[in-house]
């Protein structure tokens, strides 16, 4: 990977510039053309190293809950199940494990009447019982990938 590549990398992992043209900002701060950050970035997408740009919240400090459900979802149910979870706009991450809780998702909603309402339809519609694990303590790593070493 190109050195201009890592540097973007790094910043944009932690720093993305929050104005209008922050490709600009980028591009300022790397002394290349905004067109060039901006290509670089299109192409990383593209290449599957950078699997999104977004911003992160905390769901909490917004007034929202977060859940953890497992379930323990038979093999010929699987496909459907994780079907349904994936379609619903709360779930932000799902994940297959090789568990007997063999499917794990995170939910995140307005109430916990609205997460527990959520879980119950997809139970009377899978008839799989999940486990409702609600968010008592929150432990965030901050996950960042150094692409340049220090010289």
């Amino acid at each position: 990977m190109e050195e201009l590549d890592q540097q973007i990398l790094d910043i944009i992992q932690t720093d993305f510039p929050l104005e209008s043209r922050p490709y600009l900002a980028l591009a300022q701060r790397l002394q290349v053309s905004e067109q060039e950050v901006f290509e670089r970035v299109c192409k990383l997408r593209e290449d599957g190293v950078i699997r999104q740009l977004s911003a992160n919240f905390w769901a909490g400090k917004l007034g929202y809950v977060s859940t953890l459900c497992g379930a323990k979802v038979p093999p010929d149910k699987l496909e459907s199940f994780v079907e349904m979870v994936n379609s619903c706009a709360s779930v932000t991450h799902n994940y297959l494990r090789d568990h007997p809780y063999n499917v794990w998702f995170t939910l995140i909603c307005a109430s916990k009447a609205q997460a527990e309402e959520i879980l119950a339809d997809f139970t009377r519609l899978s008839g799989v019982k999940i486990l409702n694990l609600p968010a008592t303590k929150i432990f965030k790593i901050n996950v960042n990938f150094k692409m340049q070493q220090d010289t």
